[in-house]
């Protein structure tokens, strides 16, 4: 019998429990399907669960790594594979013949990877690569609380009933998946998201004024490019919205707006060329950055561009820009809500290759490079103070400590380098640079544990 009181056809599942501090609140599911498994199978059967989806879902997204592209379709792939992980539980715990409240959840995702391309093997690999480390992690449970001359009949069993399990499921994935993928396939939404897809390869050939026409936007204008995203799911027309009004403030007179993935979007406006005169004022970044804190959206917008080519090329900055904000957030730095590609560029394309960047980082800073408050505060210092000029009252007044504080932490940080600040200048001043933007991702060789 389990913790709430319910029957279990399996007493060794209500002894499952997490290795680590698991709080229900951390499940991906909704309230109530967590109590309604807590009654079923008990609390700590329930956490443990919801631990076994944290490292499933990271094998998943190591293996089969398309299936994430934004911390919002993650999270929709978090929730349904801890629903299928909750369905396995209960099929164990329960019977095959248990109806789990979960299969909504489950296949939640299946449009989403139609609409972003995906295609039916890579998301059938993920089921596989799911399948195959749940099944790894309760036949461990078993081998743990069941009896040793029990545990042969007992993993056999598990094995048989987790294929089935996952094969029904498969069946059903499948299915919906061909259905969403015929109807989506004669959409306009789909023609348009197929289109841009091929504006913005390089082998790209379409006749322009026709893509114009399909697209309801003129082309051959000058564009800027931006890419809007949230970390939590948001529902397409918010995106939208966000993606307009601040297209719309930096003078755009139309728009073409291409949803990509839960909570992010593509998009791009036409805005007047440089020089043109009697055009509308961009609106500022700072009014930019708080209509999309108001949010909790963020953007990145690419260089203004020309033709099918500045098209392209806007956009690609754009992405680039989304890419040194992802690093930075990872990195736990402030976030910034409106990032012009024009303002990060070198920072983008010097971490191009982030493993060789990050050895150019440790080996210009040696001991400057290590992690910690102290360290950091040192870097940070440094980092003004060579772009200053050296004037010990600039980075006084824009780091707010007082001079002698500069003074000090400069002489320490030339300590810890062992050189001169004018030996290799420029790169030291570009290690300083990214580290100062994206912390650990270059201060720790990307194989470490974090």
């Amino acid at each position: 019998m389990s913790e709430s009181g319910g029957w279990l056809r399996r007493a060794w599942i209500a002894r499952l429990s997490p290795r680590g501090e698991v709080g229900l609140d951390r499940a991906a599911s909704p309230r109530a399907i967590v109590e309604d498994a807590v009654a079923r199978v008990g609390a700590d059967p329930v956490r443990w669960a919801i631990e076994l989806n944290s490292v499933v879902l990271r094998r998943i997204l190591g293996e089969v790594p398309v299936l994430g592209g934004s911390p919002a379709a993650v999270e929709l792939l978090r929730r349904g594979n801890e629903a299928t992980t909750l369905r396995a539980l209960f099929t164990l715990a329960e019977g095959p013949a248990a109806a789990p409240p979960t299969a909504e959840a489950i296949l939640a995702g299946i449009r989403e990877f139609v609409h972003r391309a995906i295609p039916l093997e890579r998301v059938l690999h993920g089921v596989r690569v799911g399948h195959a480390a749940t099944t790894e992690a309760f036949l461990r449970a078993c081998a743990e609380l069941v009896d040793p001359e029990e545990a042969v009949d007992e993993v056999t069993a598990i094995s048989r009933e987790l294929f089935s399990c996952v094969d029904e499921l498969s069946d059903t994935m499948i299915r919906t998946y061909l259905v969403e993928h015929e109807v989506w396939s004669t959409s306009a939404a789909a023609a348009r998201a197929d289109l841009v897809r091929s504006l913005l390869s390089d082998a790209a050939a379409a006749d322009v004024g026709e893509a114009s026409g399909v697209l309801g936007y003129n082309l051959r204008r000058t564009h800027e490019a931006v890419v809007v995203w949230s970390d939590s799911p948001k529902g397409g027309a918010t995106l939208q919205a966000a993606a307009v009004e601040v297209l719309r403030a930096r003078g755009a007179t139309t728009t073409l707006v291409i949803p990509v993935a839960s909570g992010r979007l593509w998009a791009w406006g036409t805005v007047p060329a440089a020089g043109a005169e009697g055009t509308h004022r961009p609106g500022s970044w700072e009014t930019i950055t708080e209509a999309l804190s108001r949010q909790r959206m963020r953007a990145a917008f690419g260089t203004p561009g020309s033709g099918v080519a500045g098209f392209r090329r806007s956009h690609r900055e754009a992405e680039r820009g989304e890419r040194v904000e992802r690093l930075r957030h990872e990195a736990g730095r402030a976030p910034r809500y409106a990032t012009a590609y024009a303002d990060v560029a070198a920072i983008a394309l010097l971490a191009t290759d982030l493993d060789a960047a990050g050895d150019f980082v440790r080996r210009e800073l040696g001991g400057l490079a290590a992690r910690g408050a102290p360290m950091e505060a040192l870097r940070t210092t440094l980092y003004h103070y060579i772009g200053a000029e050296r004037s010990l009252v600039d980075v006084a007044r824009r780091l707010h400590v007082a001079r002698g504080t500069v003074t000090y932490r400069v002489k320490r940080a030339q300590e810890v380098l062992g050189h001169d600040l004018d030996d290799r200048r420029f790169a030291l001043h570009t290690a300083l640079a990214l580290a100062e933007e994206l912390g650990d991702a270059v201060l720790l060789p990307r194989d470490d544990e974090r």
